[in-house]
């Protein structure tokens, strides 16, 4: 069996995720975040999946995702395409997942040089 070294140039990396709780690197989390690999945006407004609206996945635009990855907290539930529509005609690609999921493919994905961004409901 061949063994690599995981060299994940990541500068934040998720190392724990529960209902209501993150873990990016040494800081845990209680509201919801923005995750880019080389960027963390704290306090994002909306705190539960109610609460999203499309200005709130807008502000992914200047972190320049390939895909963006959008965790709706314990249970996966899909907005309705008019809230990330304008992502999509930019030709960044979004996936829909509850937040336990987005965790470990954001790590996956920035494993792989990934230019990916998380949006995490923790709520």
């Amino acid at each position: 069996m061949n063994l690599t070294l995981d060299e994940n140039r990541a500068e934040y990396h998720i190392f724990s995720y529960a209902p209501g709780k993150v873990q990016v690197n040494e800081q845990f989390f209680t509201n919801s975040i923005i995750i880019a690999p080389d960027q963390l945006i704290e306090n994002w407004q909306p705190q539960n999946f109610n609460e999203l609206k499309r200005e709130h996945l807008l502000q992914v635009l200047p972190l320049k995702p390939d895909v963006l990855l959008i965790g709706t907290g314990a249970v996966q539930q899909f907005p309705p395409l008019a809230l990330y529509g304008d992502l999509l005609n930019q030709g960044i690609g979004v996936e829909v997942m509850d937040s336990a999921a987005a965790c470990r493919t954001f790590n996956i994905l920035t494993a792989e040089d990934r230019r990916v961004v998380v949006a995490l409901l923790i709520n």
